[in-house]
């Protein structure tokens, strides 16, 4: 329950920078909000903690999965959804790919019970409540739109590619010269034969 907590209230934190760097742009308009979670402690109680939030009255829409897949493209077309996408955008770009805020949904611009996903575990005190693959997932499936470029957000698709492209280059090379003890003649040198944990 605390994690919980701590989840939504960090992904709340993250929404007001991201709010504060988007409204102030022409055009952007309204931006999703995350509401607060409260916790408390009933001492007295069977069950001593619970969770305490706003209740969201209207449609409830889940905006994107755990899973990291995109919202579908009914949702997609949908201005909170666009903006949920792009939030998730900014979000990886701003913490280097290291955290994705997932599972957005909500009523309109209020959003709730969302999740966060950490390319290491432990990140800022995170034990990941959704798995490390739904990153890779959403650098992978992730669309940029009108948002996106009013923000002035990189392209996945590009940072991906490049990523694919030099880990398997960096497969393909052979350790450098430097790094291998010149004990055994050139010519009877396998290029499998030397593993690197450098590389």
């Amino acid at each position: 329950v605390i994690q919980e907590c701590y989840v939504q209230n960090t992904a709340r934190e993250y929404a007001k920078i991201y709010a504060a760097e988007a409204e102030p742009l022409e055009g952007f308009g309204e931006v999703p909000e995350i509401i607060p979670i409260f916790l408390v402690h009933r001492p007295a109680n069977n069950i001593p903690y619970a969770t305490v939030e706003e209740e969201l009255v209207g449609e409830f829409v889940k905006y994107s999965v755990r899973d990291g897949k995109e919202v579908n493209f009914l949702r997609k077309d949908s201005e909170a959804g666009q903006k949920c996408c792009t939030f998730q955008h900014w979000v990886y770009e701003k913490t280097n790919g290291s955290l994705l805020v997932t599972d957005l949904q909500g009523v309109g611009m209020k959003l709730t019970d969302v999740g966060i996903a950490t390319l290491a575990k432990g990140y800022k005190g995170f034990k990941g409540n959704c798995s490390i693959s739904f990153i890779e997932q959403f650098r992978a499936l992730h669309q940029c739109n009108k948002y996106c470029e009013m923000l002035g957000l990189k392209s996945l698709r590009t940072t991906h590619q490049k990523q694919r492209k030099a880990t398997s280059m960096k497969s393909k090379n052979l350790p450098n010269s430097s790094t291998i003890k010149n004990t055994v003649p050139k010519k009877a040198r396998e290029p499998r034969d030397f593993i690197s944990s450098e590389h």
